[in-house]
C-alpha cells in the first residue's frame, strides 16, 4: 500500500468507519427504517453493501431513448438504431409542452441518469424533475446545468465526460440519489425537437436508471432542503469516491503474498481460513512481454468451495493487455505498472487465490499480495466473482443502417444464476477498421423479463461518455483509460462499476451488448463482467483458454494477416510503414465493385507525398502483378514500385464523374518470401481541382 494511501488511511479511518458502520446499522434494522437521500449516499460509498442481497429488496430498471421499433428477437427491427428523442408522452397539462421521460410509482429513487443531445441549441432545453405528483417540480434548470453544470450537486456527484472533449460532445453524468415515496417524472421541454424519435431537430439521447422497492418500504423523498442539509455528508461521499483507498482499519488486515517469480505454466496459491473478506489486493508483474503478463497471467478465486473468479490479471483490474492508468472506486492503474483493487470479497469458511502463468515466458512478481480482514457473515452475503471471454477475430457483419440492417447482433458479456447483483463491467477490444466499432445498445435480461429491463442508446453511453470520442477519462464509476481504437485501428478500454445502480436478480440475468460497427471487419472483444453470487449460485460462461492464448493484438495485422490469399493482397490490408502527408482510412463502396467492399484510401496528400506499405508471401517467386484502384473526379495520378523497382506506368485515378474501379497491368515482379513492399507517390492533381486522392483496391499475383 503506497505511502499516500496509508496517510489518507489514517486520517479518514475513523470518520469512515462510521459512516460504514452507521449505515451497517441501517441495513440490519427492519423495513420500517426509511430509505433516504443521506442513506443512499452512505450507501454508495459503503463496498460492503454491495457483497449483501439487497434488504429492502428492490428491482433496477431503465428508461431509456432506445428505439421504440425494437420489439422482438429475431425482427428485422431488434436492431433498429434511431434513438433519439424518443419519449413515453407529451404532457401539456401546464400550458407547455414537456416530452416525459420517465415515469414511475414509487417507492423507488433515480440512481443514475446520463444525457446527451445533438442539434441546433443542442441541451439547452429545460429539464424538471417532479416527486410524489406535485405540480411544481423539485429540480428545475437548463438540461446541463442540472445533470453536470452544478446546479443541483457537483462532480463526481454530477459530472461530464471527457474533460478534454468539447462540453456539448460529452456524456453527462448525474450519480446523485433521488429517492421518492410514491412517484417520480422527468420531462425536458425543448422547442427544437421536431417530433418523437424525430430524424431532424435537436436529438436527445438519455439513460435512467432506477430503483423500485417493494410496497410499503418507507422512502422519504428527495427535496433540495435535505440536500443542503446533507451537506457534510456529500462532501465525505465526494472526498470517498475520489480517493478510493480500502475502507479497513489497517491494524486487522492480514497479507499475504505469492512467491517472487512464476515459471512458464507455473501455478501458486494462497489458502485463507475463517470467515473474512479480501479487501485489497495489489499486483505487479514483469516479463519479456508485459502485454503476454497481463493477459496470460490468470487469476483464478474459489470462495468456500466455489470458483467464481477466473480472469486473466490486467482485465480484472480494468486495463487489459496494455497497462494505462486510471483510478475508480474500485480499482486503481498506475504508469509504472501497479494494480490495485478494492472490491470486498467475503467469505464463510475459506477462500482459496489461484495465480496461473499461461505463457511460455516466465513472469516476474515484483508485488502479488492479498490483503484480509475479518467479516460478519450473514444470510443475505454473497461471493465476489468474475468471468472473461474473448470474441476472438469476430466478424462484425456488413455495412450497417440505422434500421438495423448489415447484420447486427448480440454479444454475450457474462450468463449468470442468482440469486446475485450484477456490478460492473470491462471491455478490453482491439478495432481494425476507421470506423465506431460502438454503435450497438445493451440489453440486459433479469429473472423472467420478456423485454430487457435495460435496454441503451450506444455502447459509449453505457460506459458514460458520448459520441464515440477517444479522449481518455476516470471517475468514480466510469473510465476509458484507452480509446486510440474508437475512430481508428487500436486499442480501447472502457469501464462501468456500479453502486447505487447495481442490478439485483433472484434467479437468472444475461446481459448482453450488441455488435453494431459500423463497418465490415474482424475485431477482437473481451468483456469481463463482476458480479456478486449468493452460495450456490453459478457463472454460465467456461473459463476461455483459447481466448487467452490466442495472439495478442498489438496491431491490425495481428488479427488481419497483410499476406496474399487467393493471389491476392487487399490494399486495406497493407501494413502502413511511413505517410509523408495526408491521412490513411478504408473507404467502402458496396455498390462500386470493390473486392470486399473496402479499398486502403489516402486523402489530403499532395504532389511529392510518398505511401509505404508492406505485404506478405508465402515463398519466393515471379508474379505478373495487376493493380486494382479506383477512380474519381477528386483523384491524382501517382507512380508505384515493388520491392523497389519501380513501375513504368503512371497510374491516373482521375473519372470526370463518378467512382469507378479499374484495372492495369503493372508486369512482372519478383516477391521475396516474408515481407514485400510498395511505395506511392503522388505526381499529379486532379484536372477538376486541387487534390490528389488515392483509392488502392487490391494487388494480383499471377505465378510466372
Amino acid at each position: 500500500m503506497s505511502s499516500r494511501m496509508m496517510e489518507l488511511l489514517k486520517a479518514n479511518v475513523g470518520l469512515m468507519l462510521g459512516v460504514t458502520f452507521s449505515f451497517l446499522i441501517l441495513a440490519g434494522c427492519s423495513q420500517s427504517e426509511p430509505v433516504t437521500f443521506a442513506s443512499l449516499l452512505r450507501e454508495m460509498i459503503d463496498r460492503d453493501e454491495l457483497t449483501r442481497f439487497p434488504d429492502p429488496k428492490f428491482t433496477n430498471k431503465q428508461f431509456s431513448s432506445y428505439d421504440r421499433a425494437t420489439t422482438q428477437p429475431g425482427d428485422p427491427s431488434w436492431f433498429a438504431n434511431w434513438d433519439r428523442s424518443m419519449f413515453l408522452y407529451v404532457d401539456s397539462a401546464r400550458g407547455r409542452k414537456e416530452y416525459v421521460m420517465y415515469e414511475a410509482e414509487g417507492p423507488g429513487s433515480v440512481v443514475r441518469f446520463w444525457m446527451t443531445f445533438a442539434g441546433e441549441e443542442a441541451g439547452e432545453g429545460i429539464l424538471r424533475i417532479y416527486f410524489d405528483h406535485a405540480k411544481t417540480p423539485e429540480i428545475e434548470g437548463p438540461a446541463l446545468d442540472v445533470l453536470s453544470g452544478g446546479l443541483v450537486a457537483t462532480s463526481p456527484l454530477c459530472t461530464s465526460v471527457s474533460p478534454q472533449t468539447n462540453y456539448k460532445w460529452r456524456g453527462h453524468n448525474f450519480y446523485l440519489p433521488l429517492p421518492y415515496a410514491d412517484h417520480c417524472k422527468i420531462t425536458y421541454e425543448s422547442e427544437h425537437i421536431v417530433g418523437e424519435g424525430g430524424k431532424s431537430g435537436e436529438a436527445v439521447y438519455y439513460n435512467i436508471n432506477y430503483r423500485t422497492y417493494a410496497l410499503g418500504t418507507p422512502v422519504i423523498t428527495y427535496s433540495q432542503k435535505q440536500s443542503e442539509q446533507e451537506d457534510s455528508l456529500m462532501q465525505l461521499v465526494k472526498q470517498t469516491l475520489l480517493y478510493p483507498e480500502p475502507t479497513i482499519n489497517e491494524e486487522i488486515l492480514t497479507s499475504e503474498s505469492f512467491n517472487g517469480e512464476l515459471s512458464a505454466g507455473q501455478t501458486d496459491s494462497i489458502k485463507i481460513n475463517g470467515a473474512r473478506a479480501i479487501r485489497y489486493l495489489k499486483f505487479k508483474v514483469e516479463s519479456e512481454s508485459m502485454e503476454i503478463a497481463l493477459r496470460q497471467t490468470v487469476l483464478e478465486m474459489y470462495f468456500d468451495g466455489n470458483r467464481t473468479v477466473w480472469a486473466p490479471l490486467g482485465d480484472l483490474f480494468g486495463t487489459g493487455y496494455m497497462i494505462k492508468p486510471f483510478t475508480t472506486f474500485y480499482n486503481s492503474v498506475s504508469s509504472d505498472g501497479t494494480l490495485e483493487s478494492f472490491w470486498v470479497m467475503p467469505f464463510k469458511q475459506e477462500a482459496v487465490i489461484v495465480l496461473h502463468n499461461l505463457s511460455k515466458e516466465t513472469v516476474s512478481l515484483k508485488e502479488a499480495s492479498v490483503h484480509h480482514a475479518p467479516y460478519q457473515w450473514s444470510e443475505h452475503s454473497m461471493h465476489f466473482g468474475a468471468s472473461w471471454h474473448q470474441y476472438t477475430d469476430l466478424y462484425t457483419g456488413e455495412l450497417k443502417d440505422n434500421e438495423g440492417g448489415g447484420n447486427p447482433f448480440d454479444i454475450t458479456y457474462t450468463k449468470l444464476l442468482g440469486p446475485g447483483v450484477y456490478a460492473g463491467d470491462v471491455i478490453t477490444l482491439f478495432n481494425t477498421a476507421y470506423a465506431w466499432w460502438g454503435e450497438g445498445d445493451e440489453k440486459i435480461w433479469v429473472d423472467d423479463d420478456t423485454f430487457p429491463s435495460h435496454i441503451g442508446t450506444g455502447t459509449e453511453d453505457y460506459y458514460g461518455y458520448a459520441w464515440c470520442r477517444p479522449e481518455f477519462f476516470n471517475h468514480p464509476f466510469i473510465a476509458q483509460p484507452s480509446g486510440s481504437g474508437n475512430f481508428n485501428p487500436g486499442y480501447t478500454v472502457n469501464i462501468r462499476q456500479r453502486a447505487l445502480d447495481k442490478i439485483p436478480f433472484e434467479d437468472s440475468i444475461r446481459v448482453d451488448m450488441e455488435m453494431w460497427h459500423w463497418v465490415s471487419t474482424n475485431i477482437n472483444f473481451a468483456p469481463t463482467a463482476f458480479f456478486y453470487l449468493k452460495p450456490g449460485g453459478k457463472c454460465l460462461l467456461e473459463q476461455d483458454m483459447a481466448g487467452v492464448s490466442s495472439k495478442i493484438a498489438l496491431h491490425r495485422s495481428d488479427i488481419i494477416p497483410p499476406g496474399i490469399k487467393s493471389n491476392k493482397v487487399e490494399g486495406e490490408n497493407f501494413i502502413i510503414d511511413s505517410l509523408t502527408n495526408g491521412r490513411i482510412t478504408f473507404q467502402y463502396g458496396k455498390d462500386w465493385g470493390l473486392s470486399g467492399n473496402k479499398q486502403l484510401f489516402w486523402h489530403q496528400g499532395k504532389i511529392g507525398d510518398q505511401l509505404e506499405v508492406r505485404f506478405f508471401a508465402d515463398k519466393n517467386g515471379r508474379y505478373d502483378t495487376r493493380l486494382f484502384y479506383t477512380k474519381a473526379p477528386d483523384y491524382g495520378s501517382y507512380h508505384l514500385s515493388i520491392n523497389g523497382s519501380k513501375v513504368p506506368q503512371k497510374v491516373n485515378g482521375f473519372h470526370p464523374s463518378e467512382v469507378v474501379v479499374d484495372t492495369l497491368s503493372l508486369g512482372i515482379y519478383e516477391l521475396k518470401k516474408g515481407e514485400n513492399t510498395v511505395k506511392i507517390s503522388i505526381v499529379g492533381e486532379s484536372p477538376q481541382g486541387d487534390k490528389a486522392f488515392v483509392g488502392i483496391d487490391c494487388l494480383t499475383f499471377s505465378e510466372i
